[in-house]
């Protein structure tokens, strides 16, 4: 028996098979949903690694914060599949080596840039820029955040490092705030930059904090604290913390060096994540599914494709 290929429209709606000669049954017609899905998203890149330390008397950077995007009445077309992309979290530098920046997460056409590595004492010392930029090490400014530049912004800027009679490295920074500076005196490390929450509306099912900045190292005193979201704190003596979270985008604590012969490698970024809302009934695929308070929720923690319903039966 031979089969015939009905094409409905674009791949993305499918094919229909029947055999030759088969007709539908009365009253059972192929078509297409209309209209269009409108959502709500949350992009949240990867996390910078901090910076790491090589037997001088210095504390490296901490990790910058993914970039961190959102908002409401996005807008997607019946039958469109939008790619989506989780960026990883960049690894700490080993020795003197910065951090390496996290990788950009993308939702169709929203893409959020990835963490700033954290910067080291060695020249040059500062921290790169990226969604919230990293921190930096040897009296140099921080990394910039929001890069390249959103509205709203995606991140802040990373904090710089002490002076050379100091050598703390500064906090990167955070979705919700600046990393702090080193202070000037006392080694100490800045802390990282505060995390942002989910949304004003809890977009993930409960108000959750994404996208901290990873704490300073310090030279003699004391690493600076994370910016929440599970991002990493600074050390002085030692390798820094790595973000303790995964799929918070959240940036690596730097490493510490008290001395001639102490090493430290800095902390790991976090990965990133990527949800989607929208209200009422389940009417897209794609992600790990929920629901909560009315509202359907697709959550990815790895790549993937978002696809608004785009073919069904109808029975007249």
């Amino acid at each position: 028996m031979s089969i015939q290929y009905l094409n409905k429209g674009s791949a993305t709606k499918g094919l229909l098979l029947r055999p030759v000669g088969y007709s539908y049954p009365t009253g059972l017609t192929f078509g297409s949903f209309t209209g269009s899905l409108t959502v709500e998203y949350l992009v949240v890149a990867g996390g910078g690694g901090a910076g790491g330390v090589d037997q001088y008397f210095d504390g490296g950077g901490g990790g910058g914060a993914g970039g961190f995007r959102t908002n409401t009445g996005f807008s997607i077309d019946s039958a469109d599949a939008l790619t989506v992309t989780v960026g990883g979290g960049g690894p700490g530098g080993v020795l003197s080596a910065k951090g390496t920046s996290g990788a950009a997460s993308v939702f169709g056409s929203i893409t959020s840039a990835g963490g700033g590595g954290g910067g080291t004492e060695t020249a040059p010392a500062a921290g790169f820029s990226g969604g919230s930029g990293g921190g930096s090490s040897g009296n140099s400014a921080g990394g910039a955040g929001n890069t390249p530049s959103t509205s709203p912004s995606q991140g802040n800027d990373g904090g710089g490092g002490g002076p050379a009679s100091a050598h703390g490295g500064g906090g990167g920074g955070g979705a919700g705030g600046v990393g702090g500076t080193a202070p000037g005196t006392g080694g100490s490390g800045g802390d990282g930059g505060a995390g942002g929450s989910s949304t004003n509306s809890p977009i993930s099912g409960s108000v959750v904090a994404y996208a901290g900045g990873g704490g300073g190292g310090s030279y003699t005193s004391t690493g600076g604290a994370g910016g929440g979201a599970g991002a990493g704190s600074g050390v002085s003596n030692g390798s820094g913390n790595p973000a303790s979270i995964a799929n918070r985008g959240s940036g690596g604590g730097g490493a510490g060096s008290s001395g001639v012969g102490v090493t430290g490698t800095g902390g790991s970024g976090s990965s990133g994540i990527v949800i989607i809302r929208y209200a009422g009934a389940q009417a897209a695929a794609g992600g790990n599914y929920s629901s909560s308070g009315g509202y359907s929720i697709h959550t990815f923690t790895g790549d993937g494709t978002f696809t608004a319903n785009a073919t069904g039966y109808f029975i007249n």
